[in-house]
């Protein structure tokens, strides 16, 4: 698999899926499995019964990883999705939003 362009900490928005369109910072980027976790998005519930660590039990709510192929990062200009291309700005390489040609922070 190629190395994806998309890191943590980057702005993105999901383009498939239940949870199309809404935008979300990814926490946790799992490139063997080509998966990201993005904040608030894809949100998995579970619920717990009480123990004795957890006694009040409860329905848990965390972000399950999603396909990366699902998302796009967020072009800094409009927030509207983009791809992202690398280039070579004043000798060192940079993500740069393929639309905007602005220079993605990370």
């Amino acid at each position: 698999m190629a190395a994806a362009k998309i890191k943590k900490g980057d702005s993105v928005v999901v383009l498939s899926g239940k949870d199309k369109g809404k935008t979300g910072t990814v926490t946790q980027v799992l490139p063997k499995a080509g998966k990201v976790v993005v904040d608030g998005v894809n949100v998995a519930t579970r619920h717990r019964k009480p123990t004795q660590v957890n006694p009040q039990g409860g329905i848990e709510r965390n972000p399950a990883p999603m396909a990366i192929s699902k998302v796009a990062v967020a072009d800094p200009k409009d927030g509207k999705p983009t791809r992202v291309r690398i280039e070579e700005r004043d000798g060192k390489k940079v993500r740069v939003a393929v639309k905007s040609g602005e220079k993605i922070d990370g």
